[in-house]
């Protein structure tokens, strides 16, 4: 097994269809629910009803998933209301508690290879520092990592399993290292000791690591290391012009490394380097950005999504067939992660839809057949109340086409107008993308329509277009928000005077952003911990960001020489215009938009006379963790749209 090494926990796995000898390993084909969605009565759902759904993850892509006798999956989970690491009995049956934190999302990481010990990662309380524990047979948790400002993530296991790789930053707050860790005494070396970039991938064997040099937002590098040889890092992405390159992953027998770029063409596709030869061949193309390529631990099974119009098609090809897997008795939504076995047997994996949030699968690979091991979306909830989402498109400045996720309440219409949320997603650079969403759907399942723009800047339209608003954000991507706010006045079945928008982090500084400088606009916003003082923001970008921080300086600007535009991009300097209801959100924990920023932010609004609501969360950071907090959020947020939006006739504005 390769390990590959990611920054954060989320990631975006997305895909599209292969050629025809590898079909996408979709659940099958979406149905029309037109007739069932035309029923007399909808229910209504709480906000702690929605957030009853169980969030369920496999345990990380670098460890073990199945336990060492294969009873067993590994997952996260927060049915307990905080995520904690679980037991997942493959026969069926109830997943069994292995950590118990009533206070820091714990994740599951790895099984042990020969015993019952797992590995898990915790923050502290949302900020980020994650540190990687060993869970012991008597259930106690022993940090492999200490350090008050240490930040570690696991990179995996070598292939032998005779050493725990870890990347900290204990020597150098800016860089990760890859630090070896003895899996019976817990001694640890430093196995190699990062020059500045960003790790990549290690091979299986231990020979190989990759580096990625980021040189801005859409150009980098890939360096090779031979840490049997020694050396400087090996440049093995020669080019001219901005390419984009990310590592994959390196094959399992450790001879070629699999990596993206969009070199050829707007889209992502896959490249595979021999590292013996040091030639580099095309492996995978498609027509929208290739997102995962990776192989089973024997390379027999090949994992390949990629990301059709903010969705995910996921293949998993039989190598020694040139076939995709066929499964049965799995419901219809997308396939998002995949583990497998050491023996390769059997395959646990994921499924989700716009109206089920994921569900954990195990499939047995000689015959296909799978087997559901969770039921995540809360027993009192009808399914075919919630709704499923369309793809839309709107004009933006220029005539750039705008791409949309739209969610239209049950029983909209031109007589009986619903009210409306353009929903901006984070970034720069992210995507709004299907799948489920209680937030969204309960928002929905209120009344009130929610269209999720992929403003210009967006990723998953090709390189063109994401790099639309390099160094101009505020400006026409904060422009393609208001026009989806127009776009969405413009349909019969919306009550055009009852528009609002929302946004978390990036999301959250163009929400608070379009009421400043499109004062006009919307009736009213919700910033959840957003960026408002791009000027403090940018100079507090935590150490551990170390390369990364040339890409987004690149993208936002640098602030030792573009203050002024952040400054003059900032909603917190020009709060004066703002006139219509704002809400805001906060962690008092977030290391990315400190409580200070939402403070002043609040302070400089309240100074207008304008209505203000503010929630700070004392033990959340840049997002949410607990079930609880998600559930007080989500009330504010309908309480708040009820109030300041959803308006009968005559109503004033902010009353």
């Amino acid at each position: 097994m390769s390990h590959t090494f990611k920054l954060t926990r989320a990631g975006l796995v997305s895909a599209i269809a292969l050629m025809a000898a590898a079909a996408p390993l979709t659940a099958h084909a979406r149905q029309d629910r037109s007739t069932q969605q035309t029923r007399s009565m909808t229910r209504t759902y709480s906000a702690a009803e929605f957030f009853q759904t169980t969030s369920f993850g496999l345990a990380s892509g670098a460890g073990l998933a199945f336990s060492p006798d294969g009873a067993s999956v590994l997952v996260s989970s927060d049915a307990s209301g905080v995520f904690n690491a679980y037991a997942l009995p493959v026969a069926g049956g109830t997943a069994v508690p292995l950590t118990a934190s009533t206070t820091n999302a714990t994740y599951a990481e790895s099984y042990f290879p020969n015993d019952d010990r797992i590995l898990v990662a915790a923050d502290g309380g949302g900020n980020e520092r994650s540190h990687v524990y060993v869970r012991e047979r008597d259930g106690t948790l022993r940090d492999l990592t200490p350090g008050d400002a240490v930040k570690a993530n696991l990179i995996g296991w070598k292939g032998d399993r005779s050493e725990i790789w870890v990347a900290s930053n204990a020597r150098d707050p800016k860089v990760f290292d890859i630090v070896a860790i003895d899996p019976a005494t817990y001694d640890s070396r430093l196995l190699f000791e990062n020059p500045g970039m960003t790790l990549g991938a290690v091979s299986a064997d231990g020979r190989w690591v990759v580096l990625e040099e980021q040189l801005g937002s859409g150009d980098g590098n890939l360096y090779l290391v031979d840490l049997w040889v020694g050396g400087e890092p090996r440049l093995i992405t020669p080019h001219t012009g901005s390419v984009k390159y990310r590592v994959f992953d390196f094959t399992p027998d450790s001879r070629a490394l699999l990596f993206g770029s969009d070199a050829v063409g707007e889209f992502g596709r896959g490249y595979r380097h021999d590292l013996a030869s040091g030639e580099t061949i095309d492996d995978l193309k498609g027509d929208w950005d290739l997102t995962a390529l990776s192989y089973s631990p024997s390379g027999r099974y090949r994992i390949s999504a990629f990301n059709v119009d903010a969705r995910t098609e996921l293949t998993v090809l039989d190598t020694t067939t040139g076939r995709a897997v066929a499964l049965a008795g799995v419901p219809e939504g997308d396939i998002g992660t995949v583990r497998f076995s050491d023996d390769e047997r059997r395959m646990a994996f994921t499924v989700a839809s716009d109206t089920s949030p994921n569900d954990i699968f195990v499939a047995d690979l000689t015959t296909g057949q799978a087997r559901r091991l969770t039921t995540a979306l809360n027993p009192a909830m009808r399914e075919d109340d919630l709704v499923e989402a369309t793809v839309v498109r709107y004009r933006g400045e220029g005539g750039v086409m705008i791409p949309a996720v739209l969610y239209r309440p049950h029983g909209a219409s031109a007589a009986n107008p619903a009210p409306a949320v353009v929903l901006v997603h984070g970034g720069p650079g992210g995507q709004s993308r299907r799948g489920y969403s209680a937030m969204v759907q309960h928002l929905v399942n209120h009344g009130y329509a929610v269209l999720a723009a992929n403003n210009r800047g967006s990723s998953g339209y090709g390189k063109t277009f994401l790099h639309m608003d390099d160094r101009r954000h505020g400006e026409a991507d904060l422009r393609d928000i208001v026009a989806g706010g127009d776009w969405l006045r413009a349909q019969d079945w919306i009550a055009d005077d009852q528009v609002a928008v929302m946004g978390g982090s990036y999301g959250g500084y163009l929400t608070v952003a379009a009421l400043a400088f499109h004062p006009e606009a919307f009736e009213a916003g919700i910033d959840i911990f957003g960026v408002t003082n791009w000027v403090r923001t940018l100079e507090s970008v935590p150490a551990w960001w170390g390369a990364q921080r040339a890409s987004l300086f690149d993208e936002m600007g640098d602030p030792a020489t573009d203050a002024e535009r952040h400054r003059r991009i900032s909603p917190l300097f020009h709060a004066e215009r703002i006139v219509r209801p704002l809400l805001v959100v906060q962690g008092a924990n977030d290391p990315r938009v400190l409580q200070v920023e939402s403070d002043e932010m609040v302070a400089a609004v309240r100074a207008n006379n304008v209505p203000v609501e503010y929630i700070v969360f004392p033990d959340e950071g840049h997002g949410f963790r607990k079930r609880d907090n998600r559930i007080a959020a989500q009330e504010a947020y309908l309480r708040f749209l009820d109030t300041y939006v959803r308006r009968s006739a005559g109503q004033a504005r902010g009353q």
